[in-house]
């Protein structure tokens, strides 16, 4: 279905955002901490008309919506769909003070939903960009990326930090953003010549707004707490003996993130040096900390990256996003990367009855 065909005329603004994948840095930003994510060429797209008055149209085709879902700006109401993220965008504009109109709308998608490769705030940043463009709002990058975030946390009720909104929205192909969550201080990397990005799917939906996510924070909220520090950002590697005398399951959560914060920072050093050998050996050591010490993976997900570890041409494979479900993000040989993702999931279905994708390349 076409924009035309839906409202009877065409759109006035057509505005996209990537997916990301996180290579390194796992529940590290709502921790205050490094994270190294970057974009994957699948991209959220909204096309946009304005109308008068406040009442929005939209339909979002991915979702199996058969008509549009009406509202009216300013009586956003959460109901657990995919249509908060819309309202939660309108309603964050107008909270910050920005004057957003109605308008017809039409969401299409290739970001896997409940993959772990930032959908939502994907759709957050295209419907920002949209609203920018069609109402000539003053929304910086940097702010926009904190909307969407607001927008997620406050409206959505997803406890999500600001990476995947930045991600999206500063990230460019071929590199990575590395940036500080706390300061929001950022640069970007590129990505080395001498490996290939692999995304798979594992067809194993999460949800950022489910109790498992929200639970990992609170743990690393306590840790912090019964530390004294503002943020388990705040600690370093001389710091994990006493990390460690917390009570069960806080000392494993807080070593995580710390040793996690640890390996950005080499993985940054590793990119910018070409050592991929180096950076897949902190793709390997972070899965295991995500899956012993955070205890974010499942079966599904630690078969995929056990595969790899068995596949001369990749150099280091982990979990990439919340956890629960997901991806996989892996660093291959140049020109190899496909064959060995598709060996894998071959592999995987023989062994887990289930059907991966490969997503990159």
């Amino acid at each position: 279905m076409t924009f035309y065909e839906l409202y009877g005329a065409p759109p006035s603004v057509r505005a996209s955002a990537p997916g990301r994948v996180n290579l390194i840095g796992e529940h590290t930003d709502y921790n205050g901490g490094y994270v190294l994510p970057t974009t994957i060429p699948q991209r959220t797209t909204v096309e946009l008309l304005p109308r008068p008055g406040g009442a929005i149209r939209a339909l979002s085709i991915d979702v199996g919506q058969p008509t549009p879902f009406d509202y009216v700006v300013g009586t956003e109401s959460r109901r657990g769909r995919w249509t908060d993220y819309l309202q939660g965008v309108t309603w964050v504009l107008s909270k910050a003070g920005f004057a957003v109109g109605g308008a017809d709308i039409l969401i299409t998608s290739t970001v896997p939903l409940g993959g772990g490769l930032s959908s939502s705030a994907a759709l957050e940043i295209a419907l920002l960009r949209a609203f920018r463009e069609a109402f000539s709002l003053p929304i910086g990058d940097v702010q926009m990326a904190r909307l969407g975030q607001q927008a997620e946390n406050e409206f959505v009720g997803a406890p999500v930090g600001v990476m995947d909104q930045m991600a999206c929205t500063l990230a460019g192909n071929g590199e990575a953003l590395f940036l500080d969550t706390r300061s929001l201080e950022w640069s970007v990397v590129p990505m080395p010549a001498s490996a290939e990005l692999v995304v798979i799917n594992s067809g194993v939906a999460h949800s950022h707004a489910k109790g498992d996510y929200r639970m990992r924070r609170a743990e690393c909220e306590q840790a912090a707490g019964l530390l004294g520090v503002a943020a388990l950002r705040d600690l370093d590697a001389g710091d994990l003996p006493r990390v460690m005398r917390l009570p069960e399951p806080l000392g494993r959560r807080a070593r995580h993130v710390v040793t996690e914060d640890d390996r950005v920072l080499a993985a940054v050093e590793a990119l910018r040096a070409g050592n991929v050998a180096s950076l897949g050996g902190l793709f390997y050591a972070s899965h295991e900390s995500m899956r012993d010490d955070y205890e974010v993976s499942i079966p599904e997900i630690d078969l995929l990256v056990e595969l790899a570890r068995a596949t001369p041409d990749v150099y280091g494979a982990r979990l990439t996003g919340g956890g629960f479900g997901g991806s996989v993000v892996m660093l291959a040989r140049p020109g190899r990367g496909r064959a060995a993702a598709e060996a894998i999931v071959a592999e995987f279905a023989a062994r887990a009855g289930k059907a991966a994708t490969v997503l990159v390349p």
